[in-house]
């Protein structure tokens, strides 16, 4: 296992962290022994850095991880999240204390902000004494490094960096999704500690895809083992999460992260010129602005068009078909509303809209018959 050092902390952390948002499940309850044995089995590996959250896993996974590290807790560093943003800093503590008894630990090493918004911390956690709440843990001990996890926009988590309050991020970054590419950068230069969460896409990148494994050499086993060495391979990065619910899986990620170099300099820049190409094929099909939107009749255009990406630029069959098959699923007023292709009735009323002249009709067409089950 290769270890990182996590921005100014002098932390090393092992650069694959085990995410604990999706432990195995039965009749709504984690499967406790399956996963304790899982969670040990990653620290034989060398994993030491260890993510949960409140709610996780029916509000099951801080329980599950105290137990899992039990005995251990000296070699690891554990990191969960406060997902409270109202204006009662006492039910912000009261979380804090609440996961500090659940993990049954002393402190937490690493305490994230949970989906932490610039407007939720300028006007309710900054004035409102969570923040001050959270100075008052440090001091106690119970906190080691105040970090932060967020889906904002990249110009308000730099804003969120800039308030200096924060030792380190947790922000989505893959093959597929790189608009956060610049905080990542920005953060690292700052001092923070990076970690990435989503680095196989949601489990986007998880089936194969041949064009995928074509960029690399090919000693490469799957299309995930490429994703963790695509985010690996970004010298800004501390570590990445990967949600792990199986024996195989440890292994297979915990070899990937343990490889002396991520990518070669040839296969950097191979994956880099795929990602231009694919990024102006994307924007060909579909630059997602949503000024076709609304459709009169319910179709979702830009999200059946990006289902089509993934099938057509990256050669993510299965991922497109499931993602599709989603469009049809979506409820409006409890009754279904289906946005995929099928509801087309080729009105027209989108097409003059498009900056682009796409032929809406035409393509959505293509989708239907493309990923239609």
């Amino acid at each position: 296992m290769r270890y990182q050092e996590y921005g100014k902390t002098k932390v090393k952390l092992s650069t694959l962290g085990f995410g604990c948002m999706r432990f195995p499940m039965e009749e709504g309850h984690v499967k406790e022994e399956e996963t304790i044995r899982m969670l040990r089995y990653a620290m034989d590996l060398g994993i030491n850095y260890f993510d949960s959250a409140v709610m996780y896993c029916n509000d099951e996974s801080e329980i599950v991880l105290g137990k899992a590290i039990k005995g251990r807790r000296d070699n690891l560093y554990i990191s969960t999240k406060n997902h409270y943003k109202g204006d009662d800093s006492s039910e912000w503590r009261r979380f804090l204390d609440q996961s500090l008894k659940r993990l049954n630990i002393h402190y937490i090493d690493f305490y994230h902000l949970h989906d932490l918004r610039l407007e939720q911390y300028t006007n309710h956690l900054l004035p409102n004494g969570s923040i001050d709440e959270a100075h008052q843990a440090k001091k106690q001990g119970l906190i080691k490094h105040l970090c932060f996890s967020s889906h904002d926009t990249p110009e308000n988590i730099i804003k969120l960096i800039d308030t200096n309050e924060f030792e380190g991020i947790l922000v989505q970054y893959n093959l597929l999704d790189r608009h956060n590419e610049k905080v990542i950068a920005y953060a690292y230069k700052k001092g923070l500690g990076v970690v990435i969460m989503g680095p196989v896409g949601g489990g986007r990148l998880v089936p194969p895809s041949a064009k995928i494994q074509s960029m690399i050499s090919m000693n490469i086993k799957s299309t995930p083992e490429i994703a963790i060495r695509f985010v690996l391979s970004n010298p800004n990065v501390t570590a990445a999460l990967s949600g792990m619910n199986s024996i195989k899986m440890i292994e297979e990620n915990a070899a990937t992260a343990s490889r002396p170099e991520s990518l070669s300099q040839e296969e950097t820049q191979r994956i880099s010129g795929m990602l231009k190409e694919n990024k102006h094929l994307e924007e060909l099909y579909c630059t997602g602005c949503n000024y076709c939107m609304p459709c009169p009749h319910g179709v979702d255009i830009p999200a059946n068009f990006s289902a089509m990406n993934l099938y057509r630029v990256w050669g993510l069959e299965e991922t497109a078909k499931k993602q599709y098959a989603q469009l049809g699923r979506r409820k409006k007023d409890g009754e279904p509303a289906p946005a995929w292709a099928e509801t087309c009735i080729a009105c027209g009323e989108c097409e003059p809209k498009c900056p682009q002249n796409i032929p809406i009709i035409k393509q959505l067409k293509e989708v239907k018959k493309t990923l239609s089950p």
